[in-house]
């Protein structure tokens, strides 16, 4: 260890200051255009530095989908590159929704890309996906316990095509799902990974389960609010008993159809982060 607090208690100290909203940065074509921005890399560069302006001191966090800059080529991560450090600059944490997961050779590469210390594209945190063996992110999360960074696991998603195989049973009795939070639940616990190192995604449009959310020991991403059905009011039952700090609910397109007016785009986040805060506690 370096000596670097964890992804998950620099997440808690943040939204301890400017509430549990996470934003994510979506440029898909149809966004960018209505933003009356061209559907370019020039488009791409100013779309994101409007969300850096709007988003800098009001959330914690914000979350690129990958994907929306890697249909630019080399270009479009070039402005992801350019993204994290001004968004570093502006004091916001990055959360890269890259859904990265292999076998654990590959994931000891993508370790290297998203959270190495060096890597242009490390972020404070990366999304993974465990579906060719929880096991096989080991890789990913060593190297955030080095570098103080995260690992978020897609566990119970929002999307309902993933349902039929989360909620699947294993030869253990318990769902797939549910193993998937116990094993991050063990990390957390270990004496190699500081707590808070690894993360779950849980769809705020979800019941809970029968793991109990309060021993997971690290950071919760809740998708789904707003366009995808969860409101707000939603939130208090479905992460109750979670530690102060760690739920983030995250949305998007509910939030950038504020813009391009970055003052616009910027009170809506006021107004929604606000309103998180207080039903969260």
């Amino acid at each position: 260890m370096d000596g670097t607090a964890s992804f998950g208690a620099r997440v808690t100290e943040a939204v301890g200051r400017l509430g549990p909203l996470c934003a994510g940065i979506d440029p898909s074509g149809a966004l960018v255009e209505a933003w009356g921005l061209s559907d370019d890399v020039k488009g791409l560069r100013s779309f994101c530095r409007t969300c850096v302006e709007a988003f800098g001191g009001v959330v914690p966090v914000i979350k690129p989908q990958v994907a929306f800059f890697e249909r630019h080529g080399s270009a479009g991560m070039a402005e992801l590159e350019r993204l994290l450090i001004e968004a570093a600059e502006a004091g916001l944490l990055v959360l890269a929704d890259a859904k990265r997961g292999d076998i654990d050779t590959t994931a000891a590469a993508y370790a290297e890309a998203w959270l190495g210390e060096g890597s242009s594209l490390a972020a404070d945190a990366v999304t993974a996906h465990p579906y060719l063996g929880v096991a096989a992110l080991s890789p990913l999360v060593a190297v955030a316990a080095r570098t103080g960074r995260g690992v978020i696991v897609v566990t119970r998603s929002s999307n309902p095509e993933g349902r039929s195989l989360q909620e699947a049973v294993t030869g253990s009795g318990a769902s797939v799902q549910d193993s998937i939070l116990a094993q991050i639940a063990a990390w957390n616990g270990s004496s190699d990974v500081p707590t808070g190192t690894v993360g779950a995604v849980i769809g705020a449009t979800l019941e809970r389960t029968g793991f109990p959310l309060g021993q997971l020991g690290g950071i919760i991403l809740a998708p789904g609010l707003g366009a995808q059905g969860a409101q707000p009011h939603d939130l208090a039952a479905r992460f109750e008993g979670c530690a102060p700090g760690s739920v983030l609910v995250s949305t998007s397109r509910g939030l950038l159809v504020a813009g391009p007016d970055p003052a616009h785009l910027r009170r809506a986040a006021t107004d929604l982060s606000e309103e998180l805060a207080t039903v969260l506690g």
